[in-house]
């Protein structure tokens, strides 16, 4: 990073359990099955983070996930930077999309009228410059290609650029989660060399058999696996130390590393260089958390150590900048396992994931969260089935005190729900009223298409937005309807950390409770004056808050009346907005 000006070395360490683990290949064991049997076989003692209980506001949030590059175009000039070309296969090229883009949007209120909580963008690190061909010409406009973790990629904008969204956010209550990559560099290119035999492997490609096919292996033909087991000293690659020494920051970068290492006592091995850059970026501008990619792939110790290093460097952030921090919460990590998921999905097991032949708990090193993939599949249930079973798996049961983030679309899930845009607007119910934290993808919110038939592969859901759209009157509905769901839950922390009960068959009416926070909601009503019974949620006299028409009426006879042209209604105290989980 060009502004960092050094590592404090002042900050206590925290309380963390330190463990040795290792692999035994003997059946699915695991983590506390997996301890060294001699020092020979050990890895290396790494942070091991236990959370006690998730935060009750991550267990609820809102967040937003977009490619900035497919978001909106805030700088022309900066659409195709270090020479690329417009030359890319359909939608594998760069269409624009920066972080100018995204801030004009925050300026807009476009978020806070979605109710969101937090945004996470694909990642804004220099990715390579030239393009790979194994599908179809490709460009790095998915920020996934490292090339450089302590830069800001051009096509996306600068470094000031990113700090500038970063306070820009949390200005307006919102918190922004970088993506990170630990697992690989970008692919070669002729304009990005392969980074030297000690830095990452190309060979073996993983088969998906084992714990070791998909961690000690090349993802693909072309995208080199950084040597994450290797706890041995290494030099920077020449291809950084030249870029730097360009750029006029070489001997500043040497110094910073040095003292990291000087404080941290980590072996100048490749993980351990990436946690600093990585975790720069929270020392420098109060990154609440991050979306961790590829997390399986990665041995599962170093989380930890990521986790701890990013939560050292939030709580030095914090105290040198009292006046600017959101709160007090600490430093949020979410990740991406692939194939993991709630009620045991694809190669779950509760909290753990299955390799075949180990089974580990990422919880159980630095985890505050995971995505969880199986909610896509899950969605073609009907609500109370998905919403009774989340509510008990997440209260009490397997996932009980650890956190979830839903999704119905992704950049990269072929098996994302109604791609067809076929159920808009229920698609949006499920997902936004099921117990867990919400991920929208960008574009759910105005049924951006999520099938680009000229598109190769995953980039057909990646289909840049269409502002323009939400001049129609029926994507103006459709945003309105996601605006109404997401300020409902950003205002009640129960809809998604609370405990569920069904109240009514039909009309279904549930109600959620969290705390001293109880919520109510309607469904399948006749438009027009309705009535129910406040039952246990709330008590007589109470003033009640429908927050999808805005309507406001008090328990009278242990009953609710509304008179809305709705369907619908979203049920919560009015002044329970002062209470918000933000």
């Amino acid at each position: 990073m060009r502004k960092v000006t050094g590592l404090s070395a002042l900050i206590p360490a925290l309380a963390l359990t330190i463990t040795a683990c290792s692999e035994r290949q003997s059946g699915a064991l695991s983590d506390a099955e997996l301890a060294p049997s001699s020092p020979e076989a050990s890895a290396p003692a790494l942070t091991e983070v236990k959370p006690d209980s998730a935060d009750p506001f991550w267990k609820n949030a809102t967040v937003y996930f977009m490619l900035p590059d497919r978001f909106h175009n805030g700088n022309p000039d900066n659409d195709l930077s270090y020479g690329r070309k417009d030359d890319a296969a359909h939608l594998r090229g760069f269409h624009g999309g920066d972080l100018r883009g995204v801030i004009q949007k925050l300026d807009e209120g476009y978020f806070n009228d979605l109710g969101v909580d937090a945004i996470w963008m694909s990642p804004v690190i220099e990715n390579v410059h030239g393009f790979d061909e194994g599908d179809k010409r490709t460009y790095a406009f998915h920020g996934y290609w490292p090339k450089d973790w302590t830069s800001v990629d051009a096509n996306f904008g600068t470094e000031e650029e990113l700090a500038e969204l970063i306070a820009k956010a949390r200005s307006k209550g919102l918190r922004i989660l970088l993506d990170v990559i630990i697992n690989h560099t970008g692919p070669v290119t002729r304009e990005d060399p392969l980074w030297p035999s000690d830095w990452v492997r190309t060979n073996p490609q993983c088969d998906w058999s084992s714990f070791a096919q998909n961690v000690t292996c090349a993802l693909t033909d072309n995208l080199p696996d950084i040597l994450t087991e290797s706890e041995e000293p290494v030099d920077l690659p020449p291809q950084l130390t030249e870029k730097w020494q360009r750029e006029g920051r070489l001997e500043k970068e040497v110094a910073e590393l040095d003292a990291f290492f000087e404080r941290t006592g980590y072996p100048r091995a490749p993980k351990y260089y990436i946690v600093k850059w990585l975790t720069d970026w929270v020392r420098e501008y109060g990154v609440a958390g991050f979306r961790v990619d590829t997390v399986k792939h990665v041995e599962p110790e170093i989380w930890g150590v990521l986790k701890k290093e990013a939560s050292l460097a939030l709580a030095e952030w914090k105290a040198n900048n009292p006046e600017s921090k959101l709160d007090d919460r600490e430093f949020f990590m979410v990740g991406e396992v692939y194939h993991y998921g709630v009620n045991n999905f694809a190669s779950s097991e509760g909290r753990y994931y299955d390799f075949g032949d180990r089974k580990v708990d990422f919880f159980n090193h630095g985890f505050d969260s995971l995505i969880n993939m199986g909610f896509a599949t899950h969605a073609k249930q009907d609500m109370e089935s998905i919403f009774s079973e989340y509510s008990s798996i997440l209260n009490g049961g397997e996932l009980d005190g650890v956190s979830v983030l839903n999704y119905i679309g992704s950049h990269d899930d072929f098996s994302s729900f109604d791609r067809e845009r076929k159920q808009v607007k229920s698609a949006a119910l499920k997902l936004m009223l099921a117990p867990g934290a919400a991920q929208i993808y960008y574009g759910d919110e105005i049924a951006r298409p999520m099938i680009d038939e000229q598109a190769y592969g995953d980039a057909s859901m990646r289909v840049p937005m269409d502002w323009n759209s939400i001049k129609q009157e029926r994507t103006s509905d459709i945003l309105s309807h996601w605006q109404k769901l997401g300020q409902f839950r950003q205002s009640h922390p129960a809809v998604g950390a609370g405990v569920h009960q069904q109240l009514s068959e039909a009309p279904y009416v549930f109600s959620r409770t969290f705390e001293s926070d109880r919520v109510m909601v309607a469904l399948e009503l006749d438009a027009g004056e309705k009535t129910l019974s406040a039952g246990d949620v709330f008590a007589e006299g109470t003033l009640v808050k429908d927050y999808y028409s805005g309507a406001e009426a008090r328990v009278e006879n242990g009953t609710l009346t509304f008179d809305t042209e709705f369907d619908i209604l979203l049920l919560g105290t009015s002044q329970q907005g002062q209470l918000s989980a933000r």
